[in-house]
C-alpha cells in the first residue's frame, strides 16, 4: 500500500500561481509512476501530469503544457506540481496518485491504484 497526502491548494486570480505538494508514504518502492489528476463538477477526472516514481519521464495533458510542471523530491518522497499562468478553466480538486500496475507513462487515471484525498484549487477570473 503506498499512502499519498495532498497539500498547498486555495484561492488564485487569473494569471496567478500556485504550488501543490503530495507526500507518500507506505511501500513506495512498489510505485512505479505517480500522476496528478482534477475533476470539476459534473465533469470526469482527467489526467494532468505523470511521471516516474524514480524521476525522469514526465508527460504533460495538453492544457497544461507550458504552464504546469510535475518534479519530486527524491530525498523525501514528494512530488510536487507548479502551476502558472491560471486560468479559470483550472478550478478543481486535484488529485495525486500513484501506481504499480503500468510501465508506461498514462493519464488515464483507471490505471492508477493508490490515490490522495484531493484538494481544492480555485481559480477567480
Amino acid at each position: 500500500q503506498v499512502q499519498l497526502v495532498e497539500s498547498g491548494g486555495g484561492s488564485v486570480q487569473a494569471g496567478g500561481s500556485l504550488r501543490l505538494s503530495c507526500g507518500a508514504s507506505g511501500s513506495t518502492v512498489t510505485a512505479n509512476y505517480m500522476g496528478w489528476f482534477r475533476q470539476a463538477p459534473e465533469k470526469e477526472r482527467e489526467g494532468v501530469a505523470v511521471m516516474s516514481f524514480r524521476g525522469g519521464t514526465k508527460y504533460y495533458a495538453d492544457s497544461v503544457k507550458g504552464r504546469f510542471a510535475v518534479s519530486r523530491d527524491t530525498s523525501k518522497d514528494m512530488f510536487y506540481l507548479e502551476m502558472n499562468d491560471l486560468k479559470p478553466e483550472d478550478t478543481a480538486m486535484y488529485y495525486c496518485a500513484a501506481t504499480s500496475r503500468i510501465r508506461t507513462a498514462t493519464l488515464e487515471p483507471r490505471w492508477y491504484n493508490y490515490w490522495g484525498q484531493g484538494i481544492q484549487v480555485t481559480v477567480s477570473s
